[in-house]
């Protein structure tokens, strides 16, 4: 009986060093994951709001850290070709990240988002779309714009007002004349406060009676001075611009990966509540 009890649990033994692993090292001596670099992106500052919160739910799916840097667009390409980090590009137009492909470090920009100039009126301005035109043009009332040339919304004011020429001619030269122009500093010398655009502090403090902005800015101004109207302008006077978007050739695959992110349903939906439209709209002007 004894040898029988001795030869069970030899037995059991050798079965349960059998089930053992020696091989395989505990998990705590396992080595860790290498965590992904972040993807860079240089992006227009009008994208600062939807690009903050799409990043911020890009990472929470996919745990890629995506690293936002803001500008003008013309300053981040140069930054760009002076050696800047990016991977992504995000222009407020085409012709930034179009240079940029042309010198053959970059893809050929493809379009990803939309905006359209609107003006921002204040409480004592009553106008609809039909009667914008001739609000803008009455003489008692201050028109603000953004510099052309240094700010793109500047140059499709200018545009909007060539359109009005033609509906009313005399229009361009009335409202070229009128339109006082605010670059990134408002009542002159004065810096807006920090988290206040210049679109809002103009009209905070009554330098402007109607301001033309992009729509998206100007619903960002909106939701600052909430006394504020966003109107748009009608069909015929529309003028809106395509937004480029750029990847660098030797990009990360996580890169890439983002840029497609951008461009699917729920980037887009973000994009929308934040007051672009889809790409492709009649009317967009190729800047």
């Amino acid at each position: 009986m004894k040898r029988r009890i001795r030869a069970f649990w030899m037995l059991a033994v050798a079965l349960l060093a059998g089930c053992a692993s020696p091989g395989k090292a505990p998990v705590s001596a396992q080595a860790p994951q290498p965590v992904p670099a972040a993807v860079q992106v240089y992006a227009a500052g009008s994208l600062r709001e939807p690009l903050t919160e799409i990043a911020r739910d890009y990472q929470a799916r996919t745990g890629v850290r995506v690293a936002l840097t803001f500008g003008a667009s013309a300053l981040l390409r140069e930054r760009i070709e002076e050696g800047g980090a990016a991977q992504v590009f995000a222009s407020t137009d085409m012709a930034q990240p179009r240079q940029l492909a042309a010198g053959g470090g970059w893809q050929e920009p493809v379009e990803f988002a939309r905006d359209a100039v609107c003006a921002l009126t204040n409480d004592q301005v009553h106008a609809a779309p039909a009667t914008l035109l001739g609000t803008m043009l009455r003489p008692e009332i201050r028109l603000g714009t953004f510099t052309p040339r240094t700010d793109p919304a500047g140059d499709d004011a200018w545009a909007l007002f060539r359109k009005a020429d033609a509906i009313q001619p005399g229009a361009y030269a009335a409202l070229d004349a009128k339109a006082r122009r605010f670059e990134g500093r408002a009542a002159g010398s004065t810096q807006p406060a920090p988290g206040q655009s210049v679109a809002a502090r103009v009209m905070l403090q009554r330098q402007a009676d109607v301001f033309l902005t992009d729509c998206s800015r100007a619903a960002a101004a909106q939701k600052e001075v909430p006394g504020l109207h966003v109107v748009q302008f009608p069909p015929v006077l529309q003028v809106s611009a395509l937004y480029g978007l750029s990847v660098r050739n030797n990009a990360t695959r996580s890169a890439f990966q983002f840029e497609q992110a951008l461009l699917a349903p729920p980037a887009q939906a973000v994009l929308r509540r934040y007051g672009f439209a889809a790409p492709g709209g009649a009317g967009a002007a190729q800047r």
